[in-house]
């Protein structure tokens, strides 16, 4: 028999959760059996990246390159087709599990010097539901040298089983990152008519890779996107202030048992693409000093 993937179930009254330890990712979030996220399949490799955690760095390093106290980097270029660095270190690692109880996990990685990366960093994430949804809080604490940080996360959103296209999607961020034709950072600009998403805009038809900034997160767990149904069900994404940055990633190939669709990623970020480089809302962290941050997703 072949081997598969692990999960780790929590619950809460109505509310549960199945994170796998590969990737410390997101498999699955349901309140009173509707779905939150896309569910990713039992024993599958998350597709597109769903539910993964990305660190220390999310999104792209522009051809793996950047520098670290005067000495050039190169990273693995782990996205040949466009010839990046691309969502960290830890996306193909196996987390620990440093707690757990029936309704949250803690999970653990230890990020060791390697090719194009020379610090340390340990890092935490802690799955916790809630009656309504889950927090996501992310940790890290850098090793004797200190580290520079950033670290996002990939979920897919849903409401339930109405289909994506029939969704709206809105987005608080009223700048985005213009990128090159390999989605590299080019600057930041105000959103124009065709992805301005401050008021809701139907997912039928939307084609977005973007990095939204300028979030309405300057206060206790403010919605910073949110997806709406037909019926006015909900589904909101928030995130602390330290998540500066939401990327939207509507794929209209994303995988499913019944076949291939348009799925919605609404990844929060604390840092935009190439921050190594750009040291856009990068932490530079010293010897021993700890980085801490939530986000969550909720029915409402």
């Amino acid at each position: 028999m072949g081997a598969t993937l692990p999960r780790i179930a929590l619950e809460l009254g109505d509310a549960r959760a199945e994170v796998t330890p590969l990737a410390a990712a997101l498999c699955r979030l349901t309140i009173a059996g509707r779905d939150l996220t896309e569910p990713v399949e039992p024993g599958a490799v998350a597709p597109q990246g769903n539910g993964l955690v990305l660190a220390p760095w999310p999104n792209r390093v522009r051809d793996g390159r950047w520098s670290r106290h005067g000495v050039a980097q190169q990273l693995a270029i782990s996205e040949p087709s466009l010839g990046n660095a691309s969502h960290g270190l830890l996306r193909n690692t196996g987390y620990r599990i440093v707690e757990q109880s029936a309704s949250h996990v803690e999970l653990g990685a230890l990020i060791a010097p390697q090719l194009g990366w020379p610090d340390v960093v340990d890092t935490r994430v802690t799955y916790r539901l809630e009656a309504d949804g889950l927090v996501v809080t992310h940790r890290a604490v850098a090793g004797a040298g200190g580290a520079p940080w950033a670290v996002g996360a990939h979920p897919y959103l849903r409401v339930g089983a109405h289909p994506v296209e029939t969704l709206e999607l809105t987005v608080t961020g009223g700048d985005l990152l213009a990128v090159d034709e390999r989605l590299n950072a080019l600057g930041i600009r105000p959103v124009d008519a065709a992805n301005d998403l401050r008021a809701p805009r139907r997912l039928a038809g939307l084609d977005l890779n973007a990095a939204y900034t300028g979030l309405a997160n300057r206060t206790d767990r403010a919605t910073v996107a949110a997806l709406d149904a037909p019926d006015g069900s909900r589904t909101e994404l928030w995130a602390d202030p330290a998540f500066g940055w939401l990327q939207v990633y509507t794929p209209a190939d994303h995988p499913r048992p019944t076949g291939t669709g348009l799925a919605v990623a609404l990844e929060p970020m604390s840092a935009p693409p190439d921050a190594l480089n750009s040291g856009i809302g990068l932490a530079e962290l010293g010897p021993g000093e700890a980085w801490e941050a939530s986000w969550g997703i909720r029915a409402a």
